[in-house]
């Protein structure tokens, strides 16, 4: 582990993953879990950027990779403005909007802080996001809301989507820059999204209140009831967004944040899990019937990843509503790390273009 290594990171709400590359090949990957008692002590997720780098450190170090010989660092991007697809270098701007929380907030944010944190204390580290949730190549049309107070936005699981995508098209020796597909990310949110000739002309905004519920969010609500609920509730506008986007969908409805466990409770003969778990299929189904629509209703597959496709019984209540539609090709987990890892080692060579963020 001595030359030429790339650190990916990815953070989530109790933990970050990590992983060590050289060339494509990984070398290290690990976890890093933060225990309840230390996330206790922040009053706000930004306040864990020194704590998260020095554990990353720490780990690295404990692991005997060689800090000095880390190249680059890179990261999934987070809320900032809208971007067109790529790789960017982690630039004041990058960081400046990522700490202001103007375009939203969510731990993915910690990603490039905590790359540009760690990148500044080795003089030969350059750091990097790759494909933020903010991606934009929405059409016109799917900007429209319903008011001109309020514009439709691009934010869904960009990396994960793009990356199986690309992965599906090459398997069928394919250019993913000329096939029609709806791939669903099934995650702690949950993203539908129709991809047309390498574009992602529209998607529901899987961060707060729209499309599925999800195993952390509630997806679209009654929009009357809603306003009527804020109102009367005498909650904040902090603890309305903190419902919506961490405290909805299957841990509203069942307690758990687990979309394995809830598979094993319906496997167990739970009727209420089965009964909440259908649904959310339901849902997904219905999103992805809305995605054909915007296809055009010609599409060259359907394509199901992340966690959750590890349920053969969710999957299956999805495939049953749309499978009349096209190929349903289900491709389990997520394959961020290598995307992320690829690119960048493809950047440093000078094969891909590196973008900037302004």
């Amino acid at each position: 582990m001595n030359q030429d290594l790339i650190l990916v990171i990815n953070p989530m709400a109790v933990y970050t993953r990590v992983a060590i590359y050289q060339n494509y090949n990984i070398l290290f990957l690990k976890d890093i879990m933060y225990p309840d008692q230390d996330l206790g002590r922040f009053s706000h997720y930004l306040e864990q950027v020194n704590y998260r780098r020095d554990k990353i450190l720490s780990e690295l170090d404990a692991n005997g990779i060689c800090l000095e010989c880390i190249k680059a660092i890179v990261s999934r991007g987070g809320l900032i403005k809208p971007v067109k697809s790529g790789i960017y270098e982690i630039n004041d701007a990058i960081v400046h909007d990522l700490k202001s929380s103007e375009y939203g907030q969510d731990y993915v944010d910690l990603g490039g802080i905590v790359a540009k944190e760690i990148s500044d204390l080795y003089p030969e580290m350059r750091a990097f996001i790759l494909d933020p949730v903010v991606v934009d190549e929405f059409s016109d049309l799917a900007r429209f809301s319903g008011h001109p107070d309020f514009d439709r936005k691009s934010v869904f699981h960009t990396l994960n989507q793009k990356a199986m995508a690309k992965r599906h098209a090459k398997a069928l020796m394919r250019k993913y820059s000329e096939m029609k597909l709806i791939v669903v990310h099934l995650g702690s949110g949950i993203s539908v999204s129709a991809h047309c000739n390498g574009c992602v002309i529209d998607s529901n905004q899987v961060l707060d209140g729209d499309g599925p519920f999800s195993p952390e969010r509630t997806g679209s609500l009654p929009l009357g009831d809603m306003i009527r609920y804020c109102f009367r509730s005498g909650k904040s506008e902090e603890e309305i967004l903190d419902m919506i986007q961490h405290k909805g969908g299957l841990f509203a409805y069942l307690g758990t944040y687990s979309a394995l466990e809830v598979d094993s409770r319906v496997a167990q003969g739970d009727k209420e899990a089965e009964k909440v778990f259908e649904a959310m299929a339901y849902q997904v189904s219905k999103e992805i019937g809305a995605m054909y629509a915007v296809l055009n209703s010609e599409i060259d597959g359907i394509i199901i990843t992340g966690g959750i496709a590890n349920s053969h019984w969710f999957v299956n209540k999805i495939t049953e509503r749309v499978d009349n539609m096209g190929p349903v090709h289900v491709y389990p987990g997520v394959i961020e790390l290598d995307s992320m890892a690829q690119v960048t080692l493809a950047a440093l060579r000078g094969d891909e273009v590196i973008l900037e963020y302004k």
